[in-house]
C-alpha cells in the first residue's frame, strides 16, 4: 500500500493542542456521527484504518455552518476561489459531475430526482480529527468531546421495504454498450465510462444507520458521510480524485476490476490474472494518459510522473487496478484552478474526454449529479483531498428517493455481458447493505 497511499507533506501544523487518546475508535466515530447528524450540515471522511490514506488523518468530522456557498454551474469555480480567498479556513464541500458544463461547452438534459447542488462548500463551526489514535479538536474547544460523549439521539427512524428498480434492463444495457462500441469503431472515442442507475422511490431509511452498515460491509480508504440538510451521500469510495500536499498534486485513477474469492488460492490467482490482463491494462493506461494530460495543465513543465502503473489493491468485494500520477504544481496556477483543470476525473469519463462526455449525456438514462463528482476538504494552507463519488448511496429524505449508480469502462475489446456482470459486482456491497430493507 506504500505507493497507493503515499503523501509527502504533513497537515499536523493545522491541528491545535486539544487532544485525547481514543480507547475505542469505532465507538467514538459512531457516537460522533450521531452527534453530528443532529446538525443541518455535516461531513466526515473515514480512512477505515488504511495506512496514511488521508495524510495525518484517520478520521475527519466537520459539523455546522459558519459560512457556505451553494452554486449552480456557470462561474462556480471562480466563486469558490473567491470564497477561499476571503475565508482562508478549513472548507468541506461537493463538486457535482454537472460542473463539466462549466469546464467545457456541454449540457445536461437527463432526469434528476435528487437535485444535489452543483457546488456546495462550507466552513464548519466544529472540526474534529482522529490522528494515530488521538482525538484532536481543530475548530471548537474541548467541551465538544463532552457533548459527543453525553449525546443521545431521540430519532427513531422507521425502515420500510425498499423496492430497487433499474433504469434499464440487462438487454437494453447490452444493446447500449454495443452502440457505444460502434462509436469506438468509427474512431469517435477510445474508451467511455457508461453508467446505469438503480433507484427506489418511497424509501424510508435512516441514512446514518445505512452508512454505518455500508462501512462494515465495504470498508474503503475514501469513504464518507455528507449531509446537506435533506440530502445525503453515503460513500464507500475506494478512489482518490486529486489531492495536494505542499506543491505536489496526486491523482490515483482506478480502471480494472475483479471479484474476490473466499478461497485463498483462487483469490491469489484472480489477483494475478487481473495484474496481467491486457484488456484491463489497456483501459487503465488510456485513463492514465488522460490524467497525465489533465495534470500537465497545472504542472511545472516536465514534472508529471506516473509513480505507479497497474498497481493491484484488494478491497472487501473486489481487486482494483490503480495507478498513481503526480506532478509539481506550477506556482502561477491557483490550486482551485488545478482542481478545475482535472475535472471531471478521467476515470469516470473516457477518452477523448469531451467526446466521451457528450456520448455519456446521449446514452445514459439518468443525470449523474453528485454521482461521479467528488467531495473533500481544503485546509487553511491550500492543501486538499478529494475522493471520487462511486460505490455510494445518494438519498433525498424529503422525497424519500434513493439512488446508486454503477458503471465501467467500455472499449473496443469489451464484452457487453461481462461489463454488465462487472456492474453487478460493483453494486454488490450496496445491495448487501440494503438487503434487509429490500421488499
Amino acid at each position: 500500500f506504500v505507493a497507493f497511499f503515499r503523501l509527502c507533506y504533513s497537515d499536523i501544523l493545522y491541528i491545535c493542542a486539544n487532544k485525547m487518546k481514543v480507547q475505542d475508535l469505532d465507538s467514538f466515530k459512531e457516537k460522533a456521527l450521531q452527534w453530528a447528524n443532529a446538525f443541518d450540515v455535516c461531513c466526515c471522511y473515514d480512512s477505515n484504518s488504511y495506512p496514511d490514506s488521508y495524510g495525518e488523518f484517520d478520521f475527519l468530522l466537520a459539523v455546522g455552518i459558519k459560512e457556505s456557498i451553494n452554486l449552480k454551474y456557470g462561474a462556480a469555480f471562480d466563486s469558490l476561489k473567491e470564497f477561499y480567498g476571503v475565508q482562508k479556513n478549513w472548507m468541506f464541500g461537493l463538486l457535482s459531475y454537472d460542473l463539466k458544463n462549466e469546464v467545457e461547452q456541454l449540457d445536461s438534459g437527463n432526469s434528476d430526482s435528487l437535485n444535489f447542488p452543483d457546488l456546495f462548500f462550507f466552513v464548519p463551526k466544529y472540526l474534529i480529527a482522529v490522528v494515530k489514535g488521538e482525538i484532536k479538536v481543530i475548530l471548537g474547544d474541548q467541551t465538544l468531546l463532552n457533548q459527543i460523549e453525553e449525546y443521545t439521539s431521540d430519532d427513531q427512524e422507521t425502515h420500510s421495504g425498499i423496492e430497487i428498480q433499474s433504469r434499464l434492463s440487462k438487454e437494453l444495457y447490452i444493446k447500449t454498450v454495443e452502440e457505444l462500441q460502434e462509436h469506438i469503431i468509427r474512431g469517435d472515442i477510445y474508451e467511455v465510462n457508461f453508467c446505469q442507475e438503480f433507484f427506489a422511490e418511497h424509501a424510508h431509511i435512516d441514512p446514518l444507520n445505512i452508512y454505518t452498515k455500508l462501512k462494515k460491509v465495504s470498508p474503503t480508504p475514501f469513504s464518507g458521510f455528507f449531509k446537506i440538510k435533506d440530502q445525503y451521500i453515503l460513500s464507500a469510495s475506494p478512489e482518490r480524485f486529486l489531492c495536494k500536499r505542499g506543491n505536489k498534486l496526486i491523482s490515483q485513477p482506478i480502471k480494472g476490476t475483479a471479484r474476490r474469492s473466499s478461497n485463498i488460492k483462487e483469490d491469489e490467482l484472480i489477483k494475478l490474472n487481473l495484474q496481467n490482463d491486457a484488456k484491463e491494462q489497456a483501459e487503465n493506461v488510456m485513463i492514465v494518459d488522460l490524467v497525465r494530460n489533465d495534470l500537465t495543465k497545472s504542472a511545472v513543465k516536465g514534472t508529471v510522473v506516473v509513480e505507479e502503473l497497474f498497481g493491484i489493491y484488494g478491497f472487501a468485494q473486489v481487486y482494483q487496478m490503480i495507478s498513481t500520477v503526480t506532478c509539481q504544481l506550477d506556482p502561477r496556477i491557483h490550486f482551485i484552478d488545478a482542481i478545475k483543470n482535472a475535472f471531471p476525473m478521467g476515470s469516470m469519463t473516457g477518452a477523448p474526454k469531451i467526446k466521451a462526455m457528450e456520448l455519456i449525456e446521449a446514452y445514459e438514462f439518468s443525470r449523474r449529479g453528485a454521482y461521479s463528482g467528488t467531495f473533500g476538504y481544503i485546509t487553511p494552507e491550500g492543501n486538499f483531498d478529494f475522493n471520487v463519488i462511486i460505490r455510494s448511496i445518494l438519498y433525498q429524505s424529503s422525497s424519500k428517493y434513493l439512488s446508486f449508480q454503477v458503471g465501467g469502462a467500455i472499449t473496443y475489446a469489451s464484452n457487453a455481458t461481462a461489463e454488465y456482470e462487472e456492474c453487478m459486482l460493483k453494486a454488490s456491497a450496496i445491495m448487501q447493505t440494503l438487503e434487509e430493507h429490500v421488499s
